[in-house]
């Protein structure tokens, strides 16, 4: 038991290093623009080894016994901005303008299959909704704000880095989704800044949008919001 405790202060103090975690950031997203999705993972394990070290401080990844009514209200808010700014608006412009559709076509294994689509709602819980908020926000905007003192302005450098690091990791989803999934990470990191004690805020709001959207994909209607849009954005510009 000596040893152990005395392997987690080690470990604390090593993880918990400005040298440590600037390398961890910086090695990770340039893991992320190489290898995409291993990268994640790779940087994901050092935070929950540091989560480890920490003795399970949920406040050093800025989670607390949340409000859950308002955390919850404010999820779905949240929710609905981001259909609104990145589903109606910005993704039929990205389409458009850089003629790369949106690829969700890895998650058509759910189209129809119920099984699947319980399967992996389960997983993207656990995995995109708990864990990409835990590193992304948790880990890279939290620790990058407090290695540039904490600041408001140090608050903003750290949500635009893990927003572009966001987008980044979703290179599979081709051009489109890099620019949207970025933009999605940008109001997540928003919800952040303003909820520091309450990173749960960005978990819901994350999950609750991915639900949203493996649901249009279960009935085959993922591309309905898009087209529409396309339409009515364009009949207007034009």
């Amino acid at each position: 038991m000596t040893n152990v405790t005395s392997i987690r202060a080690r470990s604390k103090d090593l993880l918990t290093s400005t040298t440590f975690i600037a390398s961890t950031i910086i090695g990770t997203i340039v893991l992320m623009t190489l290898v995409g999705g291993l990268g994640f993972l790779i940087g994901l394990a050092v935070a929950l080894v540091t989560f480890w070290a920490m003795r399970w401080d949920w406040s050093y990844f800025g989670v607390s016994r949340p409000d859950w009514g308002r955390t919850l209200w404010g999820a779905l808010g949240y929710t609905l901005l981001i259909i609104f700014l990145v589903d109606v608006l910005l993704t039929p412009l990205a389409e458009h303008y850089t003629n790369a559709p949106h690829d969700l076509s890895g998650l058509y294994f759910i189209k129809g299959n119920f099984l699947n689509l319980l399967l992996f709602t389960l997983f993207m819980w656990v995995v995109a909704a708990f864990g990409e908020e835990l590193f992304f926000r948790g880990y890279i905007m939290k620790r990058l704000a407090a290695l540039f003192g904490n600041t408001n302005s140090a608050w903003v450098s750290g949500a635009v880095l893990s927003s572009v690091a966001f987008g980044v990791v979703h290179f599979y989803q081709g051009v489109s989704g890099v620019i949207t999934a970025g933009t999605v990470g940008l109001i997540l990191a928003y919800a952040f800044y303003h909820n520091r004690n309450n990173l749960v805020i960005c978990m819901l709001t994350h999950g609750i949008y991915d639900m949203f959207g493996l649901s249009m994909i279960y009935f085959d209607k993922e591309t309905v919001i898009t087209e529409w849009a396309h339409q009515f954005l364009f009949s207007i510009i034009n």
